[in-house]
């Protein structure tokens, strides 16, 4: 198929193809001549363009769209990869972050491509028990813990001084009627839930009802969340052999708070997502194709995957990324 053999032949050279370079390297059994006319239908029709003057031509966004969802050849990548992938990301430290910054990085080292990954979300987990923790007469340590197993804490401050039987109480109105809610249901419904509590423990409780957005918004969405590999294997790809275009790859991997908001959107999706070039909503992703898997921790889940230009061996990254979300969700379970 002419459209395949041109992305086959852009992603390895990098170059725009010529009728002639196909005939040679593929065998299509029909005249260069042939070729060309066919190329110039699939321009026609949005899937190629010429680069300037040049007389071979480039996939469009439009393209690789097609070539992911109806032409893409089963890839089977190599022992070596899933041998290089399973040793160094399970090698070290065990805990959630440890592990995702080494599949970010394993991942951007395989591939040539800008690996990233994203802490799990809590969201839509369950609240399992919060726990109290008096550091001063007016200042609290909240312990909020998920079940699947993951916890967060945080400082309240309780504008005024509590009373041993007031800390009790309060934990136990709290876990009785927030236990087992989703985290976006204890916020959503935080006020409603609190409103009749027992008269002594009104003042406390109300901290938690004015910044419950705050105390329970475990979202982890925070810049420090994304991981990234090593931008430097992009930087040696011929998109961004200019200033501007590596300016641009600079302000991605500075923008983190923006990256964690994009991968996200992603952490409900099964399987594995795909965005290219200008499919993303955001001008600042249009050269750039993301590909990314979800992975699991208990009942909680999060993404991974790879960040690079349009112009990427599809078939190779997405067997890879997936194979690296299950290796991930193994070692975390």
């Amino acid at each position: 198929m002419v459209l395949e053999a041109v992305i086959q032949t852009y992603v390895t050279t990098a170059q725009p193809a010529g009728s002639r370079q196909l005939a040679r390297r593929f065998n299509f059994g029909v005249s260069p001549a042939t070729i060309r006319n066919t190329m110039s239908d699939l321009e026609e029709k949005g899937y190629l363009f010429h680069p300037h003057t040049s007389a071979g031509r480039v996939p469009t966004d439009v393209a690789y769209r097609a070539y992911v969802d109806s032409i893409l050849p089963a890839q089977v990548f190599t022992n070596q990869d899933r041998d290089q992938l399973a040793q160094q990301i399970s090698s070290g430290g065990s805990a959630v972050e440890t592990i995702l910054r080494r599949a970010a990085q394993s991942l951007g080292i395989i591939t040539q491509e800008l690996g990233v990954a994203l802490g799990p979300s809590f969201d839509a987990s369950r609240l399992d028990r919060i726990e109290l923790v008096r550091l001063s007469s007016d200042r609290l340590l909240v312990v909020i813990s998920v079940q699947g197993g993951g916890v967060r804490t945080i400082y309240v401050d309780a504008r005024g001084e509590i009373a041993d039987g007031l800390l009790a109480e309060v934990s136990h109105v709290l876990n009785e009627r927030l236990g087992g809610l989703t985290l976006r249901e204890v916020r959503s419904s935080l006020a409603q839930r609190l409103r009749d509590a027992p008269i002594g423990a009104g003042e406390l409780i109300n901290v938690f009802v004015e910044e419950g957005e705050h105390i329970f918004d475990v979202a982890l969405d925070s810049a420090n969340d994304v991981m990234l590999g090593a931008a430097s294997v992009l930087a040696g790809q011929p998109e961004f052999a200019s200033v501007d275009s590596m300016r641009r790859l600079v302000a991605l991997t500075e923008t983190r708070h923006y990256l964690a908001e994009v991968l996200r959107k992603r952490s409900d999706s099964s399987g594995v997502s795909i965005t290219i070039g200008n499919e993303h909503d955001d001008p600042a992703l249009e050269n750039f194709t993301l590909v990314t898997a979800q992975y699991r921790v208990g009942s909680l889940n999060g993404v991974l995957g790879v960040i690079g230009p349009t112009r990427m061996p599809y078939d190779k990254i997405i067997s890879l990324v997936t194979h690296t979300s299950q290796l991930v969700t193994d070692l975390l379970d």
